[in-house]
């Protein structure tokens, strides 16, 4: 696990130098902090920072073949990197490591530009291609791994994050007013955007090539449906095989290893699997809340506890105050952009708790995309229910009745409520419309009504939209979340929290046998009447308790929205109060003010948009104010 960074001219001679590209470097030392390297030639630099995991003191980055005419660096691990190995050695391929990254470079020597197909794992890597003067840029086919770009003055900038790129002289940090738009309503900022203007991600599954004087992009992989006729005991069966198989490829290390344990379906998958293939006891690592406003509606370390002590492993615990709120500066620098998904804060304090004693850990994120985990796609079995009722009483009387309600989704009565509104709203819509209410932080309308000037720009759901148009309703929205929510918030999170904390996470649900496995399975099969991963329990039952398998789900963040109506309320109003608001210009003050009113007296639920806010604001402090974390939180601690 590395952070890559580099430059090459374009069309134009490089105006970078090696200090520029140290630089880059030296800003995400958190990435690599074992290890660092440079090529360096007059039209390209390489470089990365290396956290050592396979092949502790042979694998020096970066790496070049024979000849010297072509190097690499790579940011990740390639999973079946030893089977590669065999084959390219029996092709006469000569290896100066044990490294999985020298793997690359001897299949692009073999394979050309196709040579990405073979490789199975989580990668975000760069080759340059000497004697062609070609520099080939790509991201794993899912976007585990995340490599931002930028192309200004004929030439190209690429590194794992973009507060590299931001190192560079000439590049400014001015807000993306697209950005903006879309991460209002999801949430989180979609590629190919960026929140800074000029820089942008790299999809998943693609290749970006810089090659005589011109950039090109390549998809190489596409996520797809192939639906397969089986029984449940096949698909349990099948289940079962491939998980084990991923669990146990994803435990290849040289270095200490172990897994996050939320006590939920997914984490303790991965723990079973990984205790029933270890010689020596699992290490695992949970997080928690205490006494707190909403921490025990969020707090399932009882549970997390059960699965440690069925499996023996060495199990350590963290419980969480709203005091991490003094993190916030920080995490959300490391983060690069704004997010308003709460489990940015949790999953950076289980990922330095556990980097005390591992250096890799596993994760179940994955699961409730693959096979059915959100209540969301039960939207479909619940419109059919409220169907049934005639619609002057389904929009007249119940829409009445139920919009006078409280909502929150802190208590388990109020968060129904919440639930129930949602799905009368959605009942006449369409599947974009209701899919769009399902996962939106904030509605288009709303949104609109608190920009200060008109938005513009694309709609990235819509664009999503029309890449997936066949399926059942159910296995069309996983394939959604897959390729939007999952990149660039889930993984994107995951990837940035847990190496804020030189720790790599790996993600086995998202292996790709498993995402073939979730892509052939029927919709109705993974979720029966108003079951939820109805398959994936049945096949862990051998596994898993069933209290573990059949109780109700809980998400991964913080009850930030109850810390919002109490602990955390001074702060909130510091941050979003009407002179932070006009200041920054972006915002109505008084749209803003009725959010805060509306949340604080359980109207509406505004956990999503008032993070996002205030989120937002605390990024902006630091990227387009070019104030310190550390200056950021100070100042938030005179308020708290």
């Amino acid at each position: 696990m590395c952070g890559i960074h580099g430059v090459a001219a374009v069309n134009r001679d490089l105006r970078f130098t090696v200090a520029n590209v140290e630089a880059m470097g030296n800003i995400t030392v958190h990435r690599g902090p074992d290890d660092s390297g440079m090529y360096v030639d007059e039209r390209a630099i390489i470089a990365m920072r290396r956290l050592s995991i396979i092949d502790v003191s042979g694998g020096h980055q970066p790496i070049t073949n024979h000849d010297e005419s072509i190097w690499v660096v790579c940011n990740g691990e390639i999973y079946n990197f030893q089977i590669l190995r065999e084959q390219l050695k029996a092709d006469g391929a000569v290896f100066k490591t044990s490294s999985d990254t020298e793997v690359i470079l001897h299949l692009y020597e073999r394979h050309g530009l196709d040579f990405v197909t073979q490789l199975e794992g989580m990668f975000g890597f760069a080759i340059w291609d000497r004697p062609r003067k070609r520099l080939v840029i790509g991201r794993d086919r899912l976007g585990i791994k995340p490599v931002y770009y930028s192309v200004a003055d004929g030439n190209l900038m690429f590194a794992s994050e973009l507060k590299s790129i931001l190192e560079l002289p000439g590049v400014n940090a001015e807000l993306n007013r697209a950005a903006l738009t879309e991460y209002l309503k999801l949430g989180y900022v979609p590629a190919p955007h960026s929140m800074i203007d000029g820089v942008k991600k790299l999809p998943p599954a693609t290749l970006l090539i810089c090659e005589n004087g011109e950039l090109r992009q390549h998809t190489y992989w596409k996520l797809t449906q192939n639906i397969s006729s089986m029984s449940d005991a096949q698909w349990c069966e099948r289940f079962r095989e491939e998980l084990k198989a991923s669990v146990n490829g994803q435990m290849v290390s040289d270095v200490p290893l172990g897994a996050f344990l939320s006590g939920g379906i997914d984490s303790s998958a991965v723990v079973a699997c990984m205790a029933a293939n270890s010689s020596r006891p699992v290490k695992t690592f949970s997080i928690g809340f205490g006494n707190a406003s909403g921490g025990q509606y969020y707090n399932e370390l009882p549970y997390a506890r059960q699965i440690a002590e069925q499996f023996g492993t060495e199990h350590q615990e963290i419980v969480v105050e709203p005091q991490v709120v003094d993190l916030m500066p920080r995490l959300l620098w490391h983060m690069d952009e704004p997010i308003a998904d709460t489990a940015f804060v949790t999953t950076y304090l289980v990922s330095e708790f556990a980097r005390r004693d591992v250096t890799v850990i596993l994760s179940g994120v994955g699961g409730d995309e693959l096979f059915g985990g959100y209540r969301r796609y039960l939207g479909d079995y619940y419109l059919r229910a409220v169907n049934w009722m005639p619609s002057g009483i389904r929009r007249g009387l119940l829409k009445h009745v139920v919009n006078q309600l409280p909502a929150d989704r802190h208590s388990p009565l109020m968060n129904l409520s919440r639930y129930a509104k949602a799905v009368l709203e959605s009942s006449e819509l369409s599947f974009e419309q209701r899919y769009k209410g399902y996962v939106s932080a904030m509605e288009t309308g709303a949104v609109e009504a608190l920009l200060a000037e008109p938005s513009n720009g694309a709609d990235t759901l819509d664009e999503a939209f029309a890449r997936f148009t066949d399926g059942d309703g159910v296995n069309r929205m996983m394939q959604l979340d897959l390729v939007t929510q999952m990149p660039d918030d889930l993984l994107m999170l995951t990837d940035k929290m847990s190496m804020a904390a030189s720790l790599e996470c790996r993600v086995p649900l998202l292996d790709e046998r498993m995402v073939e496995l979730g892509m052939s399975m029927p919709g109705e099969q993974k979720i029966r009447g108003r079951e939820l991963k109805s398959i994936m329990k049945r096949a862990l039952e051998p596994m898993l308790p069933k209290n573990i398998l059949y109780r109700k789900k809980r998400g991964f963040g913080a009850p930030m929205g109850a810390w919002f109506k109490h602990e955390l309320k001074p702060m909130m109003e510091h941050l979003l109060s009407a002179d932070t608001i006009e200041r920054r210009g972006l915002f109505k003050p008084s749209v803003v003010a009725s959010m805060i009113e509306e949340h604080t007296s359980s109207q509406a639920d505004r956990t999503d948009e008032l993070m996002a806010l205030i989120n937002l604001e605390i990024w902006s402090r630091m990227y387009l104010d070019g104030r310190s974390h550390v200056d950021v939180n100070d100042e938030l601690k005179q308020v708290m």
